[in-house]
């Protein structure tokens, strides 16, 4: 909270040299002017602007508990949407923080570390001071902290969950979120993040780490690389058991389906019984929703019921290698698990996992 009355002179600039600001063809971006416009402004008044905005309800402030919240709400986002500009340094964290401590003083009573608003600078923090203290932190191999997993190799399968084509709407909606602007709930990240990993597809979690890299406004390194490693189970959390599904959470939050029909606009006259898993709808209901699912949307790329029960499979035989001092990246997995997903070498999913689901949450 210091303040400086004046800054130092501008031009000596020692051994640096001043470069100007790149142009969006520098970056590697192309031709934007047909994209997708997000709703996030950038720059430091927009960050202070949605800070005070944010702030005002003193009592959401006081109440504010991750992971609680909405993952579906996009017209009106159940958080600050404050990622970006802390990342960017359009908004001072310190400043944030003492902000958030002028609320809770002027409450009775507000929650705590580690799920508060607060807490969620902390968890910032915690990030920062964990990846600078571990060597490879970004990856998987030679990260000390990193449980050895033998995430199988499967193009077809990642391109369709980076792309919001895997036939479970919740999680394209998602993807689609992302891609269009570069911005998701974090509930909404855990979703996809363990249906990519441990609960679906069982791809490695640096596949997916890369395409939040770049698609994110919000990404930073630490929180990025630690979120991935966290919601993989690779490391801080191991309740590997636990998976999102892709049916019955979003369905928690939105029976409707308003999140999907936004941003899936083939599916908004899908009736609401069968949004999240159209599926299962006849197809007479497909006909008049003009939705032919294999032809105007793609059909599940596996079966969650056979997918979620083989990667749990996986993730005991790997942690019980990881608990002897094997290494199950070098071939340890069970004769079982190589037939179902490998052949000659390549990772293919096993036809318990490719099959069209069926109708369960």
């Amino acid at each position: 909270m210091e303040k400086y009355s004046e800054l130092p002179p501008i031009g000596d600039t020692g051994g640096y040299e001043l470069l100007p600001v790149p142009k969006l063809e520098e970056l590697g971006y192309g031709d934007l002017s047909q994209e997708y416009i997000p709703p996030f402004r950038g720059g430091e008044t927009e960050a202070l602007k949605r800070m005070r905005e944010s702030l005002q309800d003193k009592e959401w402030v006081a109440k504010f508990e991750k992971p609680k919240g909405d993952p579906s709400a996009f017209l009106k986002p159940a958080t600050t949407v404050l990622s970006p500009y802390l990342k960017f340094g359009c908004l001072s964290a310190r400043y944030f923080y003492h902000c958030i401590q002028d609320v809770y003083r002027s409450t009775k009573t507000h929650t705590k570390p580690p799920v508060s608003l607060a807490g969620q600078l902390l968890w910032r923090d915690f990030f920062y001071t964990v990846s600078f203290g571990t060597p490879n932190f970004h990856q998987m191999e030679g990260n000390k902290i990193c449980k050895q997993i033998p995430w199988r190799e499967n193009g077809e399968l990642f391109v369709a969950w980076r792309d919001g084509r895997t036939g479970y709407p919740w999680i394209d909606a998602i993807m689609i979120q992302l891609r269009k602007w570069g911005w998701m709930h974090h509930l909404a990240r855990h979703s996809v993040a363990c249906f990519l990993t441990r609960g679906d597809l069982y791809i490695h979690w640096e596949q997916g780490r890369d395409v939040f890299e770049r698609l994110l406004i919000d990404s930073d390194w630490a929180i990025n690389n630690g979120n991935w490693l966290w919601l993989s189970c690779s490391s801080f959390f191991y309740q590997y058991h636990r998976i999102y599904s892709p049916i019955s959470f979003g369905k928690k939050y939105d029976p409707n389906g308003d999140y999907i029909r936004h941003f899936i606009p083939v599916l908004k006259d899908m009736p609401k019984e069968y949004i999240y898993e159209p599926w299962t709808a006849p197809l007479s209901v497909q006909e008049k929703a003009r939705c032919i699912v294999g032809k105007d949307y793609p059909k599940p790329v596996v079966d969650h019921e056979a997918a979620s029960k083989e990667c749990r499979k996986r993730m005991e035989e790997a942690y019980a290698s990881n608990r002897l001092g094997g290494n199950p990246v070098k071939g340890n997995s069970s004769n079982s698990s190589r037939r179902k997903f490998s052949d000659g070498g390549q990772d293919v999913p096993d036809s318990s996992m490719s099959k069209q689901p069926r109708k369960r949450s």
